[in-house]
């Protein structure tokens, strides 16, 4: 699930002409850096991950380390991260499709009525159950990874465009626009690492969620960010520096690489992009279904959110609201943004709300490893480097990201979405004084369930809550 929210296909196809406006044919670099600092932040996810198995996942992690108020703030940057990847897939499945249909069989079809058939798709999985959403990524992850390490390596093998190969896109000097290309580039980048936790949403069903959670995660990070550098450096070479210093966001570099080192790739470069897309929506729907559950089961949201179906047993309220939210966020987006018939419109569906929740994500790992740290400190596992030098390090690269966002990108309307973001945080931190003042007893035991069914929680005197027990 982590590695298919990640989606090696999608992000390697379309992420990259998102950086490459600002970072150029310094992208592979800022990739290498963002997995590094990917991994480096997973620490602090991990020891919580091992700690604390709850499908409520970060939500539970900062509520435990930092508090519930931090909790449920926690879990409001969580819904802008989850909740608006399926509606920018949505986007970017619409506009590349219906690009292809008009390049290839000169059929129109908008983008909008495109995207509704893998949206229909993702919220008839989600009913369904994990067991049927993890079969399905599992099959287009294995596709995707396949067909772009293949054209990855036959353009390495051809020696790129130039007649050569080389290591300057792993450089930070290839910017064309420094540092302040770099940081921006970064988010995009950032943004093929978003899900790499995602394993952590299903800790209340899977076997040992205690040592094969933090191995998902760990694993994920490794395996899929080694594929990213690896085929965007060579998506480099084989388009040349000023060709990528040219991408721009509705580009489709990895069709014309098709086309000039493997014509008989181009349809598998097509069903790999749509499958990645659609394994990508499919399991980060299910992420942020199943943290509206564990919320919802914590009398943090409504707890319509918390029912379960009794045949499938899946949070179906939870499915139906997401699914519908996506679509309706996908439609106004792209009407506002490019139009419902343009490509453009879908374009910018995924451009911009892959920016913003990239924005939202930064913020859930800051506040996860100040989490891990308080929460491990005084434990007898407590280890040092692993539980307070890599999570400090962590801290700092993310705070650092997005004061850069801040201070260095000054290209609308990225620049405009950081604010967004703080408007955002001030709404859910309303959100969650006003629950301490009027329910009380519902952040006295938010949480509290973990993978066992059991509630670990000290609950103040006189809020009537519940001290421990089966709460699921």
């Amino acid at each position: 699930m982590s590695a298919a929210i990640m989606g090696p296909a999608v992000s390697t196809f379309f992420n990259p002409q998102f950086s490459t406006p600002f970072a150029g044919a310094a992208t592979p670099f800022v990739y290498f850096a963002c997995l590094v600092a990917m991994l480096i932040t997973a620490s602090g996810v991990m020891a919580m991950a091992a700690r604390l198995p709850s499908a409520g996942a970060f939500y539970t992690y900062v509520t435990r380390g930092l508090g519930p108020r931090s909790g449920f703030v926690t879990g409001g940057l969580m819904f802008v991260a989850y909740a608006l990847l399926p509606p920018a897939e949505i986007g970017l499945i619409g506009s590349y499709v219906q690009g292809t249909l008009e390049a290839e069989l000169g059929v129109h079809v908008p983008w909008w009525l495109l995207g509704l058939v893998p949206a229909a798709a993702m919220i008839f999985l989600a009913y369904e159950g994990i067991g049927s959403s993890i079969k399905t990524a599992l099959v287009l992850f294995t596709a995707e990874v396949i067909v772009v390490m293949v054209i990855s390596i036959i353009v390495v093998v051809k020696k790129g465009a130039e007649g050569g190969l080389t290591l300057a896109p792993l450089s930070p000097h290839s910017s064309p626009h420094g540092v302040g290309g770099l940081v921006t580039g970064f988010v995009f980048a950032a943004l093929s690492f978003v899900g790499f936790e995602g394993a952590a949403t299903l800790s209340e069903e899977v076997r040992k969620p205690r040592r094969n959670v933090p191995r998902a995660i760990l694993l994920s990070v490794i395996l899929v960010g080694g594929i990213y550098v690896f085929c965007i450096w060579a998506e480099v070479n084989g388009l040349g520096i000023e060709a990528t210093n040219n991408l721009t966001g509705s580009a489709t570099p990895w069709n014309d690489l098709a086309a000039q080192y493997a014509p008989w790739l181009n349809l598998f470069i097509v069903l790999a992009a749509v499958s990645s897309m659609f394994a990508v929506m499919v399991n980060s729907n299910n992420g942020i279904i199943r943290i509206f559950y564990a919320m919802g089961r914590e009398g943090l949201l409504p707890r319509w959110f918390a029912h379960v179906n009794p045949k499938r047993k899946t949070p179906t309220n939870a499915v139906f609201t997401q699914g519908a939210f996506s679509i309706a966020v996908a439609m106004i987006v792209g009407a506002l943004s490019g139009g419902l018939t343009s490509t453009s419109g879908g374009s910018n569906v995924y451009g911009y709300l892959g920016f913003l929740l990239t924005l939202g994500i930064l913020p859930v790992y800051v506040l996860t490893n100040l989490a891990a740290i308080r929460f491990l400190r005084g434990r007898p596992d407590f280890n040092p480097f692993f539980h307070l030098v890599l999570p400090v390090v962590g801290i700092a690269l993310m705070t650092g990201l997005l004061v850069g966002q801040i201070l260095l990108n000054t290209t609308e309307p990225y620049a405009s979405f950081v604010y967004v973001i703080v408007a955002w945080v001030v709404v859910v931190a309303a959100g969650a004084y006003w629950l301490g003042r009027r329910r009380p007893e519902a952040l006295a035991v938010a949480g509290s369930v973990l993978a066992t069914g059991d509630a670990e929680v000290d609950v103040p005197a006189g809020t009537g809550a519940t001290r421990s027990g089966n709460r699921t």
